[in-house]
């Protein structure tokens, strides 16, 4: 790897919930041209820990930045800087085209105003052909252009999550985080996905994804991060998270020396679902 810029830079960033810690000094980064995995069991703190990346929470302690500037706890401003993400559960709107889920995506990096869009004069109706032009580009690049004008609800599962990346690639990011992005796939579809992961890191675009599904981790990622009830265990190329014996106890549920205490996941669970954020870190 030739350039080995830093696009993400996580600094001993911790998430509390009153008295229940959710993740605990946690280091990660992601350079360009970078698939990073990030792996647990259930409970483990992956999706809080996305959350704290993406602006959904601000972490107690630590901070994130992203090429050197420190991120804003907002996650509009988050996109914005050039972030962006899918979730666990899918959020596209369902009675919305195709096409008008990507276009959505697409306002971060529109500069028309309010009075512009009300009055559609030629400066809107101009950056609205270029949405619309960008967005079929993307629908092109994952395979869904034929169905532009199909309602997003009446999609299969699998392009749906298809769909969810392409939105979030509209925002034209430096930096894609995917949440669980073949949950509920069958071989094929992640198979598909598997690719479409490598096509997007091949356009320059840096990726960080949670998953269960360790084949598909462990054959797709550069480096793997490991967190284990809040903390990381342990990071490195699929060949060493794959043969340290603390990663298999883990998964095995199975103490081992140095082990971070228990902290209560059903608690720290409902403590994140009352804060209003994902609380089902699967």
């Amino acid at each position: 790897m030739t350039n080995t810029a830093t696009v993400l830079q996580a600094s001993g960033v911790t998430m509390r919930f009153g008295g229940l810690t959710a993740v605990r000094d946690v280091d990660l980064h992601v350079d360009q041209g970078e698939i990073v995995g990030l792996i647990g069991p259930n409970g483990a703190g992956k999706t809080t820990f996305f959350n704290c990346l993406t602006g959904l929470y601000t972490p107690t302690e630590g901070q994130v930045s992203y090429q050197g500037k420190v991120l804003p706890a907002q996650s509009h401003l988050v996109t914005q800087a050039g972030v962006a993400r899918t979730f666990q559960n899918i959020r596209l709107f369902a009675n919305m085209t195709v096409l008008e889920n990507v276009l959505v995506g697409r306002h971060t990096r529109t500069k028309e105003g309010l009075w512009s869009a009300l009055l559609r004069g030629p400066g809107f109706k101009k950056a609205e052909r270029g949405s619309e032009e960008r967005a079929m580009e993307l629908l092109d690049f994952i395979g869904l252009s034929h169905k532009r004008d199909h309602l997003a609800r009446n999609l299969p599962y699998g392009e749906q999550r298809k769909l969810e990346i392409a939105r979030a690639l509209a925002s034209e990011p430096g930096l894609l985080l995917l949440d669980e992005p073949t949950a509920g796939m069958n071989p094929q579809e992640t198979r598909a996905t598997e690719e479409l992961v490598v096509a997007i890191r091949d356009k320059g675009i840096a990726v960080l994804v949670i998953e269960h599904d360790m084949r598909f981790i462990f054959n797709l990622c550069d480096r793997v991060a490991v967190l284990v009830q809040g903390e990381k265990l342990v990071e490195g190329t699929s060949e060493v998270v794959q043969g340290d014996e603390r990663v298999i106890a883990a998964y095995l549920g199975t103490p081992f020396e140095g082990a971070p205490e228990d902290t209560a996941i059903e608690e720290v669970q409902a403590a994140e679902a009352q804060a209003g954020g994902e609380g089902n870190d699967q």
